[in-house]
């Protein structure tokens, strides 16, 4: 019966929230904690989220660009005030000195841990040669059946992903093809696939020989089949049984913490991508300041305030804005 009406339609995904970013009731930053928020899935994702769609880094942002404005009105200034063009090389101390302390912050805020992980989850890749336990490890952390477990080497020959929530924290267990030399061409596909997950994880659970983990990861080491008197236990190694139940919760525990150094601090706004992009620019033009050039420092503050508009959405983000309003339901 309402379609009938005239001059009425159906609302398009997001167009509640774009509206109230038009019309700046939010910044950008706000209506994407608003779309997290409507994604999480865990406890942490959602107090994340919460932060902010509640506005956490747009009132840091703020902060920023007050203190961008003033810098820039004093570098213009400066420059209208000169007697002639030979003083133009000299700009005051002062604000190249507060340009600077302006980057360091920014700079702490690009060093923070980013969304990504948090949003998607910590990616935990299970390596190993082949019947090391992985699969099995993989049903005994996430309380089912999710891979096929034989006692045939080389069982598992494609990528298995499970995501969990422990403890509130979002996970995404990858159980891998055993490391050997293929015996065909799909295994030997598979071990491919293993060597590329294990160089993207977050953490890799190491069920081989110490020697032989790979490099330049995250590790812990694990002694799997710790039930069995033929298995040898390692120096420095979790013991785990996927049969018994020993070790697991322990691991767990572990996980735990490591994903809270890899993650945001618990409730607080992160930066996702874009915005972590934007504010490195903000932050790159603040080095370029030049302390013998009062007209170069003028564009290297205005450049910094261009790159904040960007992060908040007040210029140049069109393209972002129909991405992101996708995510939403319709009217939403």
């Amino acid at each position: 019966a309402l379609a009938h009406q005239p001059e009425l339609r159906q609302a398009l995904p997001g167009e509640f929230t774009r509206r109230a970013f038009e019309n700046g009731r939010i910044d950008l930053t706000e209506a994407e904690g608003l779309a997290d928020l409507l994604e999480a899935e865990t406890e942490a994702q959602r107090r994340a989220a919460l932060a902010a769609a509640g506005g956490a880094i747009r009132r840091q942002v703020e902060k920023w660009q007050r203190r961008l404005v003033t810098l820039s009105a004093m570098a213009e200034a400066a420059i209208d005030y000169v007697g002639d063009e030979d003083e133009v090389g000299g700009a005051d101390r002062p604000i190249v000195d507060r340009a600077t302390t302006l980057k360091a912050e920014m700079s702490e805020w690009l060093a923070q841990p980013r969304a990504e992980p948090l949003k998607e989850g910590i990616r935990v890749v299970l390596a190993g040669p082949p019947n090391a336990g992985k699969s099995s490890l993989l049903n005994a952390l996430v309380g089912e059946e999710r891979a096929i477990v034989t006692a045939m080497p080389g069982t598992t020959r494609d990528v298995i992903e499970v995501p969990l929530s422990l403890d509130g924290l979002p996970f995404v267990f990858v159980d891998t093809a055993g490391l050997r030399d293929a015996v065909d061409l799909i295994e030997q596909m598979g071990i491919e696939r293993t060597e590329e997950q294990t160089r993207c994880a977050d953490l890799v659970l190491w069920l081989g020989a110490p020697a032989a983990a790979p490099a330049g990861s995250r590790l812990i080491q694990i002694h799997a089949k710790a039930d069995l008197a033929v298995s040898e236990s390692v120096d420095g190694a979790l013991s785990v049984s996927s049969v018994t139940g020993e070790g697991v919760s322990s691991l767990k525990s572990q996980l735990v913490a490591v994903a809270r150094e890899i993650l945001p601090a618990e409730g607080r706004a992160a930066l996702n991508q874009r915005q972590a992009q934007a504010l490195a620019c903000a932050a790159q033009a603040l080095g370029e300041v030049a302390p013998d050039d009062i007209v170069l420092t003028a564009e290297a503050l205005r450049q910094a305030r261009h790159a904040l508009d960007q992060l908040t959405g007040r210029a140049g983000i069109e393209d972002v804005l129909d991405e992101l309003f996708g995510r939403f339901c319709l009217g939403k």
